[in-house]
C-alpha cells in the first residue's frame, strides 16, 4: 500500500509546505494538502503531519521530514 501523507494549509509557516514538495516528487507516495485537518492545537504550535492517519510532529520543518521517512518505514 502507498503511504498517504495528509498535510494542513494552516500549518505551512512552519515551512511544511516545502516538506510537502519535497515528498511530491517521490512516486511511491500519495501527498494530498487540505485546507483543515482539525488539529488547531497542534497545527499553532507544532509542524505536524498524518502518515496513513497517524498524525507526526516534530520541531522544524526539516526533522518533520525525516520523522514521516522513518513512520512510512515502520509501515513497510
Amino acid at each position: 500500500m502507498r503511504p498517504i501523507i495528509e498535510f494542513c494549509a494552516n500549518n505551512a509557516h512552519f515551512g511544511t509546505d516545502e516538506v510537502m514538495e519535497k515528498l511530491k516528487e517521490n512516486p511511491d507516495f500519495d501527498v494530498i494538502e487540505y485546507g483543515c485537518l482539525t488539529g488547531c492545537g497542534m497545527c499553532y504550535m507544532t509542524p505536524y503531519a498524518l502518515v496513513n492517519g497517524e498524525t507526526v510532529e516534530a520541531e522544524t520543518a526539516s526533522a518533520l521530514y525525516q520523522v514521516i521517512l522513518d513512520k512510512i518505514r515502520e509501515f513497510s
